[in-house]
C-alpha cells in the first residue's frame, strides 16, 4: 500500500489528535478533509484568476493533504483470538490509514473502529497525513473554477496530481511488504487507491456513487434492468424500507415521483458503459443493479472500483451456455467451482490459487430458487444443477470445440459463460463475498445454438423469474444479518483489521 508522499513525515505541519471514540474520530477526519478540499479549491482559483501557485511551504505544511487515522494497539501480551472475519488484530502495533470522502464512508468507519475499541485497549488519533489529494478529485462541485484557461502542465507542475504509482492493489494481492519501523495498514485500500476508484465508478455506471447500496447484483443483459426497474417502481409504493431509485443518466425518483417508470426510461443510460441502477433503503441496505455487459474486463473493471465501497456482497444473475444433455432452456446453474479462462486476473490472482463457494450465499440462492420457483425435492433438482462453471475470455469458444471439449470434460463443468469466473475469484481477491446464479439460454454442445428468434422467446419467459430470484436471495442474506455473510475463508492470516 502505498502512501504518495511529497514531504518527509517529520516535515508535516499539523500533529495528530486523540479521539475519545469512534464517532469523535471519524468527525474529525471530516473537517480535515473538508478544510483540505477547500485549500486546494482555494489554490486553484487563485492560480487561474492569474495569482500565484501555492508555496512550497503550503504543500510541506499539509494544506492539501488526506486526514489519517491511527490506531495504536500495544498490549502486554499477544492479541485475544477472535473467531469473527474483521475487526481484529493479528499483532500489536501501530496501524495507519489515509482517508478520502469520510462523510461517505462514515458508517463503515465507525463500524470497525466501534469493533476493534469494543475489544481492545486502543488509542485512536486523527491528523493529516503526508498523501495529497489530486486536484483533479476536487473538481466536482467547483462550478466556479474556469479550467478552459488552465494549462494542464502548469497544474501538473504546482499541484498534487493524480500519479498512477501511489495507485496500486499490492496489499490485497499479497505482495504488500511494509517499511520497518512504518504502521500497518487499516484496511485493504487507501485514499489514492479509493478516490481513484470512486471517480470510475461515476464514469462508468452514470449514477452518484454516493447511491451504491451495499448488495450487488451484476447481470449482462439489459433486459434484467428493465425487469429490475418495473420491480423497483413498485416496491417504492410497496410497506417497505425502500424510499427512491437512482438510475443511471442521474435520474432518481421516489413514491411521489409521478411517472417513475418515464423517467427511469428517459434518462441517457446508453451514454454509460455499465450503467447502474440503484433501489435506496436507509443504511445503504438496498439493492445495486449493474448491467455489466458481456466479458471478463469489463467484469474485472467494475468490481476492481466498487470494492472500494466496501459491500457486503456482490452476485452475478446472468446467462450462460449447458454443457449437460440433461439440461433445458431456462434451468439454473449455481456454481460452486470456475474453470478459469478469463485471463484477466491471472497476475493478481495465479490460476492455482482456489476460489471457493461462500457458504451462506450458496444456501441463500439455492432457498431463492426454491421460493421463486415453487419447485422442491426432484422438482427442484432437475430445475437446479450445481457445479462447475467455464468462463471464457473469446465468445467463439465453440470454433475451438477439438482443442476445448478434453478440458471441459475434466473439469465436469456443467455451464460455460464469459464472466462468472472473474467476478468470484475478484470477490476473493478483493474479500468481498460472491455468488453465481446462471439461467442457461442455450446447448452449444447439442445443436441448441443462441439464434435470434429462439433467444427472444426464452429472454421474455425467464428473465423476470431469474431476476426474482437474486433479489430474493438478497433478502435472505439481508434477513440472516451481515456478521454471517463475511467468511473467514476470505481473509488470510495477517490481515488488516478493516473489514
Amino acid at each position: 500500500m502505498t502512501q504518495a508522499a511529497v514531504v518527509a513525515p517529520d516535515e508535516v505541519a499539523g500533529t495528530f489528535c486523540e479521539a475519545g471514540d469512534a464517532g469523535e474520530a471519524v468527525d474529525r477526519l471530516i473537517d480535515l478533509y473538508d478544510a483540505s478540499v477547500d485549500a486546494l479549491r482555494g489554490a486553484l482559483a487563485r492560480f487561474l484568476d492569474g495569482g500565484d501557485p501555492p508555496s512550497e511551504a503550503d504543500r510541506r505544511a499539509g494544506r492539501f493533504a488526506y486526514p489519517e487515522l491511527r490506531i495504536t494497539y500495544l498490549p502486554e501480551g499477544p492479541p485475544p483470538p477472535l473467531s469473527r472475519a474483521f475487526g481484529k488484530f493479528a499483532e500489536a502495533g501501530v496501524y495507519a490509514q489515509t482517508i478520502t470522502h469520510p462523510r461517505l464512508f462514515r458508517r463503515y468507519l465507525v463500524e470497525q473502529i466501534s469493533l476493534l475499541a469494543a475489544e481492545y485497549p486502543i488509542t485512536i488519533e486523527t491528523g493529516l497525513s503526508t498523501q495529497e489529494i489530486p486536484f483533479s478529485y476536487v473538481l466536482d462541485g467547483a462550478e466556479d473554477l474556469d479550467l478552459d484557461a488552465a494549462v494542464p502542465a502548469e497544474l501538473v507542475r504546482h499541484f498534487p496530481y493524480a500519479d498512477l504509482a501511489a495507485v496500486e492493489d499490492a496489499l490485497p494481492n499479497g505482495d504488500w511488504v511494509g517499511e520497518p519501523g512504518a504502521p500497518k495498514p487499516l484496511a485493504l485500500f487507501d485514499a489514492a487507491r479509493t478516490d481513484y476508484s470512486l471517480q470510475r465508478i461515476r464514469h462508468y455506471t452514470g449514477a452518484p456513487v454516493e447511491d451504491c447500496q451495499n448488495f450487488i447484483l451484476f447481470t449482462n443483459y439489459h433486459r434484467y434492468v428493465d425487469a429490475f426497474v418495473e420491480w423497483a417502481v413498485e416496491q417504492l409504493r410497496a410497506d417497505n424500507d425502500y424510499v427512491a431509485l437512482s438510475a443511471a443518466g442521474g435520474v432518481r425518483v421516489d413514491a411521489d415521483t409521478p411517472d417513475p417508470l418515464a423517467a427511469v426510461e428517459g434518462a441517457p443510460w446508453r451514454r454509460f458503459q455499465m450503467p447502474a441502477y440503484h433501489l435506496i433503503a436507509p443504511n445503504g441496505r438496498g439493492v445495486t443493479l449493474v448491467n455489466i455487459g458481456v466479458g471478463p474486463s469489463n467484469a474485472k473493471t467494475i468490481t476492481d472500483h466498487l470494492a472500494v465501497l466496501r459491500p457486503e456482497c456482490w452476485l452475478m444473475i446472468g446467462h450462460c451456455g449447458g454443457l449437460r444433455h440433461s439440461q433445458r432452456l431456462g434451468d439454473y446453474v449455481l456454481a460452486h467451482a470456475y474453470l478459469r479462462y478469463d485471463a484477466v486476473l491471472d497476475r493478481d490472482l495465479p490460476l492455482e490459487i482456489p476460489v471457493p463457494p461462500i457458504a451462506e450465499i450458496q444456501i441463500a440462492l439455492q432457498g431463492a430458487v426454491k421460493t421463486v420457483t415453487g419447485d422442491s425435492g426432484d422438482d427442484l433438482k432437475r430445475r437446479l444443477r450445481t457445479g462447475t462453471v467455464v468462463t471464457y475470455a473469446d465468445r467463439n469458444w465453440e470454433l475451438r470445440y477439438a482443442a476445448e471439449s478434453r478440458r471441459i470434460n475434466q473439469s465436469r463443468a456443467i455451464a460455460v459463460d464469459m464472466e462468472s469466473a472473474t467476478i468470484a475469484a475478484n470477490g476473493f481477491r478483493l474479500r468481498v463475498p460472491y455468488g453465481t446464479l446462471l439461467c442457461v439460454s442455450d446447448k452449444p454442445l447439442h445443436g441448441e445454438l443462441k439464434l435470434a428468434g429462439a433467444a427472444n422467446r426464452f429472454y421474455e419467459r425467464a428473465v423476470s423469474e431469474h431476476l426474482r430470484a437474486g433479489i430474493e436471495t438478497v433478502e435472505s442474506l439481508k434477513r440472516e444479518g451481515s456478521a454471517m455473510l463475511h467468511s473467514r475463508k476470505l481473509r488470510s492470516f495477517d490481515e488488516p483489521p478493516f473489514r
